[in-house]
């Protein structure tokens, strides 16, 4: 999704009020269609503000639970449809997450996901606003399947791709907000490196179009889901606002982790010195 109100337009309320419309009717064609799990951009209902470091934009984070989670909670429940709610979390004064929301098919708040991995350099200035997730990297058992989150810069890491899968998620949601550069070639290696080396589905999600006045580049959408095989099964346009829907037939988990015995063959003995360091 786009921005369709930006810094300058509106105050901060309007600007988060704008977006979070403008997903609403996508939201509701992904319950109309039978979409039973539905997840969500980075923060979704802001621009990406990371390219400055207006404290400002403090004032756009909630709790979770809170307002905008109770509010698609109502969708949830209305199409019987489990949704990842990414928003800006404020725990307390000074205690601010990138955090996703996990609500299930019957608008019941499951919990919830804080991004682990910050980064804090050429233009991604995150460690400004938020603080690094403590929560660890649980699943949640929804109606539907064991989801697991790991949002945007989280994906560059191999390890909590890992725990999420020994914790016995099954689909790993990614709502991230990346821009054209170095990052385009990684948005396709990574991901499906991560499904194929734990043996899950992924659902990775990416903005799209220019946010001014931070001009840190195009978002490049090409939003895409991939198996556990590695393969990727379904794509988004990399210009265009879009719903991208996909099957995942949950029994190829099985089939792969009984093919390439991921958990079973692990050494994790043989990892302990180079974790000491």
């Amino acid at each position: 999704m786009s921005l369709p109100m930006t810094e300058g337009e509106g105050t901060i309320a309007e600007i988060m009020q704008a977006m979070e419309a403008k997903h609403i009717p996508l939201i509701e064609e992904a319950g109309r269609k039978g979409v039973q799990i539905l997840c969500l951009q980075e923060i979704f209902n802001t621009p990406y503000f990371c390219p400055g470091q207006d404290k400002n934009w403090y004032a756009s984070a909630e709790a979770v639970p809170g307002p905008t989670t109770d509010r698609m909670a109502e969708y949830a429940k209305k199409y019987n449809m489990v949704m990842i709610v990414p928003v800006y979390e404020r725990e307390a004064a000074g205690f601010l997450y990138n955090t996703a929301a996990v609500i299930d098919a019957d608008g019941t708040y499951l919990g919830k996901y804080r991004k682990n991995h910050i980064p804090h350099t050429t233009g991604f200035w995150e460690k400004f606003f938020f603080k690094p997730g403590n929560l660890g990297y649980p699943v949640f058992q929804t109606k539907y399947a064991k989801v697991g989150v790991y949002i945007c810069y989280d994906r560059h890491f191999p390890d909590g791709a890992r725990v999420l899968g020994l914790n016995g998620a099954e689909i790993v949601y990614n709502p991230s907000a990346t821009v054209a550069g170095l990052s385009q070639y990684l948005w396709k290696l990574e991901q499906p490196a991560h499904a194929a080396a734990n043996g899950y589905f992924m659902g990775c999600i990416n903005r799209v179009g220019e946010e001014k006045p931070w001009n840190l580049g195009r978002f490049y959408g090409t939003s895409y889901f991939v198996d556990p095989r590695g393969q990727i099964i379904a794509q988004a346009d990399e210009y265009n606002d879009e719903l991208l829907i996909a099957d995942f037939d949950l029994d190829m988990i099985e089939e792969v982790r009984n093919t390439w015995q991921f958990f079973r063959d692990r050494r994790p003995e043989t990892y302990e010195k180079l974790v000491e360091l």
